[in-house]
């Protein structure tokens, strides 16, 4: 059965008109020293049986971040899928306003077997840190997979303006 999750993209139009996206930094080991292609948007898998998709995306937004995501309108961006078939469904909202400081964040965490074959559990977490990125620089930072969504939400703000 091919994996689904769910994500929020917030953006932000900066005060000279660029457009910002709120990326984090994925936790644990193998990430540690890694920048690109090392970043996502806050989002996480679930079953479409039992939550839509929306629902999946806060949750994952609050148990990966600690905080609730804003109160806003959300708008399904797209469902992009990855080299792997992992299916990802991006909603995104105006997120000015919304606090990215190291303060307010609590990260969730994760267990994994570390270092590997020692027999050892370490717990990690999810993202070590969250940022608003210019849209420019954050495509090379974000996972492949996920490139696409920002593309699109380009397009998108590109045409309102």
């Amino acid at each position: 059965m091919v994996a689904t999750s769910a994500g929020i993209l917030l953006y932000r139009v900066d005060p000279g008109g660029g457009l910002s996206a709120l990326v984090a930094h994925m936790g644990g080991p193998f990430w540690a020293s890694k920048d690109d292609g090392a970043w996502s948007i806050p989002k996480g898998e679930y079953d479409p049986d039992v939550e839509s998709a929306l629902d999946a995306a806060k949750r994952e937004f609050r148990e990966e971040l600690g905080i609730t995501p804003p109160d806003v309108d959300y708008a399904e961006l797209g469902t992009f899928a990855y080299s792997s078939g992992k299916r990802v469904t991006v909603f995104v909202a105006d997120g000015a306003g919304f606090p990215a400081s190291a303060t307010e964040f609590v990260f969730g965490e994760f267990e994994m077997e570390w270092p590997p074959r020692s027999g050892r559990t370490r717990s990690f977490p999810e993202v070590d840190r969250v940022e608003w990125m210019p849209i420019a620089q954050a495509r090379s930072r974000l996972v492949k997979g996920q490139r696409p969504a920002l593309e699109r939400l380009a397009e998108l703000l590109a045409e309102l303006r």
